[in-house]
């Protein structure tokens, strides 16, 4: 193409647009308001733990295609992700004291339902079946029109308790029983109705930077992309049917007539520029807590855990790491108040003296958009009425929660968009997909 693609909002989901433009030959601009790449999935150092940390822990699934594609398009190093082998679980209940291990079978068929061994304590094959209402429930719908979880299956029980409800609850952000169906549908079909295989579970222990934004930057310099920070977009120049100036606090870019723009941008600032559009209203915060202990030698790298504060417990190489999903109840407790209760479950876990070492305690208020069938029905898709701009983000139509998954697959989707428009070159644009 004769023109330049302008991508505002160096997060995953424009670096994901960027990258997808870049590859198929496209001139690429990267602005970004702050002085780093990578929005809330980066990594940086903490002064008070002397580690370098993520700003939130996050776990993907082999089944997580868009994220996988883009890592190996970007060229992220082999090791970036770490998981077992094979798909397995490690889950310990606070309260009872038992630990065991999910065990999904490979294929697709779910015999390992069948072993007592591979499931959960206490439930029996049979329990397995309650997920394909919601599947069922979801075909054929439009976002938001599927209805709750609580509305499709029990949420009761052992078995919700001991994984449905810690799994959906990461995945969506909000309570399982006023989730939209549609969205754990899509999960549920991504992930464990793919079988095993798409069920392993990776985490960056480098680091979100080293996995993702650093390899994503390098990729685009390589290609001649301009990157550009401490750019914040204030407004936009609307003209007739099309972007033409983009008005940041240092000064305006012109968009001329063969030039594109992806804004990539939170929905709340989205909706200030383009008022009108659709987008989440409402959304719900995570807490993310850090120890700067060293895990004792055969931690599991990735721990569920069940009657406590604590939900999933990460043993990074130099640290423990915690992170608690649909955390608004959580707000208003003092950070040390949830360091101490946080502490004393990880040091119950791991025989470990219960005086609290160096902690760091990360409340993000709005984490992601509630995950309920109004929020997911007010969803913008990719292309918008203006033909030269499109959006991305994880809080668009993907029809997947807000997740890197989510967040990741909304820039190829945009770069798709834009493509369809004729706007963007796509000569190369195999990995586009």
């Amino acid at each position: 193409m004769s023109g330049t693609v302008h991508v505002v909002g160096a997060g995953l989901a424009g670096l994901s647009a960027a990258a997808s433009l870049a590859e198929a030959g496209n001139r690429v601009v990267l602005h970004e308001a702050a002085k780093q790449a990578g929005g809330r999935c980066r990594s940086y150092f903490d002064p008070s733990l002397g580690l370098t940390i993520d700003n939130g822990n996050h776990l993907l699934l082999s089944g997580n295609r868009s994220s996988l594609d883009f890592m190996r398009l970007i060229g992220a190093p082999d090791d970036a992700l770490t998981g077992p082998e094979e798909a397995a679980f490690d889950f310990a209940d606070l309260k009872s004291g038992e630990r065991w291990t999910l065990r999904p079978n490979p294929g697709r068929l779910p015999w390992w339902v069948l072993r007592a061994g591979r499931r959960v304590p206490g439930t029996r094959a049979r329990d397995y079946l309650a997920p394909l209402s919601l599947m069922m429930a979801a075909s054929g719908n439009k976002p938001g029109q599927s209805g709750t979880i609580g509305e499709r299956m029990s949420c009761e029980g052992p078995l919700y308790e001991r994984l449905w409800h810690p799994v959906l609850l990461a995945a969506l952000n909000t309570d399982p029983r006023e989730s939209d169906v549609g969205l754990a549908a899509t999960i549920l079909r991504e992930t464990l109705g793919a079988g095993g295989r798409a069920c392993r579970p990776l985490v960056a222990v480098q680091g979100l930077s080293t996995a993702f934004v650093d390899p994503a930057l390098r990729y685009l310099e390589e290609r001649g992309a301009q990157i550009r920070y401490g750019r914040r977009l204030r407004a936009v120049a609307l003209g007739q049917g099309r972007i033409e100036r983009l008005d940041f606090t240092d000064e305006p870019t012109e968009i001329g007539p063969d030039d594109a723009v992806v804004l990539a941008l939170p929905p709340w600032v989205t909706t200030d520029l383009l008022p009108g559009t659709p987008a989440p209203q409402t959304f719900r915060s995570i807490v993310n807590a850090h120890f700067a202990v060293r895990p004792p030698e055969g931690a599991p790298l990735l721990l569920g855990v069940v009657g406590g504060l604590t939900e999933w417990l990460f043993a990074y190489p130099d640290r423990f790491s915690v992170t608690i999903s649909g955390a608004d109840h959580l707000l208003d407790e003092s950070r040390e108040d949830l360091a101490r209760r946080i502490w004393g479950e990880i040091a119950e876990l791991n025989g470990l003296a219960r005086e609290l070492p160096n902690w760091q305690i990360v409340k993000e208020k709005r984490a992601t958009f509630a995950a309920t069938p109004e929020e997911a029905a007010r969803r913008s898709g990719a292309a918008t009425r203006y033909r030269n701009l499109v959006l991305a983000g994880d809080w668009t139509e993907t029809g997947l929660p807000s997740t890197i998954e989510g967040a990741i697959r909304s820039g190829t989707i945009a770069a798709q968009a834009l493509f369809r428009t004729g706007m963007c070159g796509r000569a190369q644009a195999q990995g586009v997909a």
